[in-house]
């Protein structure tokens, strides 16, 4: 796999032949190579570790003239150099090392000397954690609930790090939807409390890597506060706090007996990473003629009759100027990706990945880093964004029953179907046969369980704009959320009925979280702070999620649905101990539950305790008012 380029003319001929492979917007990011200065030595991964199932690291060695050099190991037993790959660019150098099973944690000691420099590394090796990964490295799984939030727009609990001097953006303006407002990770470790007495048992944040971006725009100005223009992955950004405040927060979490989702870009980094400000060598990102967007179609990928051209632009096209796309073709570019999801995973103990824009990366590559991550952590979860329309899509993408020459092995996906489902069940008086034959597609996944469910998310209208602050829908799609397979995610301040429309920007999706500030005039944190629906909601939530979370047949245990009648849906959970009956009424009329039809799951059955309420009601008879749902513990 290791591969060695050809040594090409290095200072301004490596500019001359970079520049006309760029559009102009790539023109521009190359030409700002002099706004950041050039540290003495940098190297990625900035540590690496002993014990690891793959012997092998990559270094990526950053100085200035350095790939005119020739590195040498001050001996170091069980580690040794095993090849050194020069590139276009000769302020880089690869250099790559072999850790033996033998080797012990320590400083190695590297020497570069050769063509009138000199430089030396003193280089960390750690030890891998002793644990086997299984007590670790947990993995997240249809047992968890996952809480989602966005770390700039939840709660600010250290404001001498809002302004961050010698950073690019050092504007912080609450009031704005497109600014950073200062929120960070010690604001979320101090209420990790709130979210676990919710009942969520992980916390998975949008990207906490450095975003070191201008403010970008036109004559509406915007902030990369949302983490996904990383500028570079082994720091995460020091207006959240540093990686010292990560680690915290890891460490916090894992305390209280919860887990961590991180949220991984693989397709592309901000313009100002610096290796754009100072590329490796000019296929390091996915070059054309001229800028070349995305064509944000999923199609070209499973049409078996589309165009060579077409697939292409679908995943070496730009998502965006300001983004470059990474070339996961270029083996450089996939140690240095691979490499990095090894070390936060070891580094903070994350549980599981959600990935970002899946489908716009390179096929092969996703296999290969998948498969690296489950070597080393075999609990590790993974699941990735891929945002499409039907199921058969969606299941193409990650393990799946088809017969088809593509083998994904991703675990599985964050499911926009079922969503999609859900808030058509919710808006249509016929849409809860959308949502029944969207789960009858589930054969086409290998394990539907290990899919992530929503309501929303970041990037979409809040749920409770989607049903028009209609409380009994909303009670509703909870309701679902946290009775049908998969892993539930829930979008922060969708507790309180947070409330945004995509149609007036993204940042109506994602306000701060009131009480976060401390200008707040409300603290929704507590409940005197909370209006009385708002409470309502909070509890409703509260009281399923501790429920689900003591119930395997709401977790663990099997589904049964049938067809919706006259807009009633119901399915069952249910395992050797419990079974649990969830209806819905998500028709216009007023309804009647009559239990004949549901014998072949509830024979002998003729009581069932709300979950919510407590009360046993009698079932056969039972009144569904409209939008009303019951979760029914059975009982002979």
């Amino acid at each position: 796999m290791r591969i060695i380029s050809k040594v090409l003319l290095a200072g301004m001929l490596l500019f001359s032949v970079m520049r006309p492979f760029l559009a102009k917007a790539q023109q521009q990011t190359l030409m700002l190579n002099v706004d950041q200065p050039k540290p003495t030595i940098k190297v990625n991964p900035v540590n690496w570790f002993t014990g690891m199932q793959d012997s092998n690291v990559e270094l990526m060695v950053y100085a200035k003239g350095i790939g005119q050099t020739t590195p040498v190991l001050k001996q170091y037993p069980g580690v040794s150099i095993d090849g050194v790959h020069k590139v276009e660019n000769l302020n880089y150098l690869f250099v790559d090392l072999t850790i033996e099973k033998t080797a012990k944690p320590g400083m190695l000691h590297i020497g570069f000397e050769g063509g009138g420099k000199m430089y030396s590394l003193d280089y960390v090796l750690r030890e891998k954690n002793p644990e086997d990964g299984s007590s670790r490295i947990q993995g997240v799984t249809d047992k968890d609930f996952v809480y989602m939030l966005m770390p700039d727009r939840f709660v600010n609990g250290d404001p001498t790090n809002d302004v961050v001097k010698g950073m690019r953006d050092t504007t912080v303006v609450c009031d704005s939807p497109n600014y950073r407002h200062g929120g960070d990770l010690k604001g979320v470790e101090q209420h990790l409390d709130y979210i676990r007495d919710l009942g969520a048992t992980t916390v998975w944040l949008t990207p906490v890597n450095t975003n070191d971006m201008p403010l970008g725009g036109g004559r509406v100005k915007y902030s990369t506060y949302h983490g996904y223009a990383m500028t570079d992955q082994y720091e995460v950004d020091p207006r959240f706090g540093g990686n010292t405040a990560y680690a915290s927060l890891a460490k916090a979490v894992h305390k209280k007996g919860m887990k961590l989702i991180q949220d991984a870009v693989y397709n592309h980094i901000g313009s100002y990473h610096w290796t754009m400000l100072d590329m490796p060598m000019k296929d390091w990102v996915n070059q054309w003629p001229e800028y070349t967007n995305t064509n944000y179609k999923v199609d070209p990928l499973v049409d078996p009759y589309s165009s060579q051209i077409d697939r292409r632009t679908t995943v070496d096209g730009w998502f965006v100027k300001s983004m470059p796309d990474l070339n996961q073709k270029n083996p450089f570019v996939r140690h240095f990706l691979i490499q990095y999801a090894i070390w936060a995973t070891e580094t903070y103990g994350v549980d599981g990945w959600r990935v970002d824009t899946w489908f716009y990366s390179d096929k092969d590559f996703l296999n290969m880093i998948n498969a690296a991550l489950e070597r080393e952590f075999p609990h590790l979860t993974m699941f990735g964004e891929v945002w499409v329309g039907n199921v058969v899509e969606a299941a193409y993408f990650c393990q799946n029953n088809l017969n088809v020459p593509y083998k994904p092995n991703l675990q599985g996906v964050v499911d926009f179907n079922v969503c999609f489902a859900m808030q058509s069940a919710l808006r249509d008086s016929n849409g809860a046969e959308k949502l029944y034959t969207t789960l009858a597609q589930d054969f086409l996944y290998k394990n539907p369980k290990r899919n992530c469910i929503m309501l929303d998310n970041h990037d979409m209208d809040r749920i409770f704009s989607v049903v028009g602050a209609d409380f009994n829908k909303y009670k509703m799609g909870i309701t679902w959320l946290l009775t049908l397979r998969g892993i539930p995610q829930l979008y922060y301040g969708t507790e309180i009925l947070m409330s945004g429309a995509k149609s007036n920007g993204d940042g109506a999706l994602r306000e701060d979280f009131p009480g976060g500030w401390p200008s707040d005039t409300t603290n929704k944190f507590n409940a005197a702070g909370r209006t009385a629906r708002e409470d309502s909601a909070y509890r409703f939530v509260q009281t399923l999620a501790r429920y689900r979370s003591q119930t395997p047949a709401l977790t663990t245990g099997k589904l049964m649905q049938y067809t919706p009648q006259r807009g009633v849906y119901v399915y069952f959970r249910y395992d050797d101990h419990h079974t649990i009956m969830v209806v819905s009424n998500a028709g216009r009329e007023d309804q009647t539950l009559h239990m004949d039809r549901y014998s072949e799951r509830a024979p002998s059955f003729r009581h069932g305790r709300d979950v919510i309420t407590g009360e046993t009601v009698t079932l056969d008879g039972l009144p569904l008012g409209v939008y009303t749902s019951r979760v029914l513990e059975l009982e002979p």
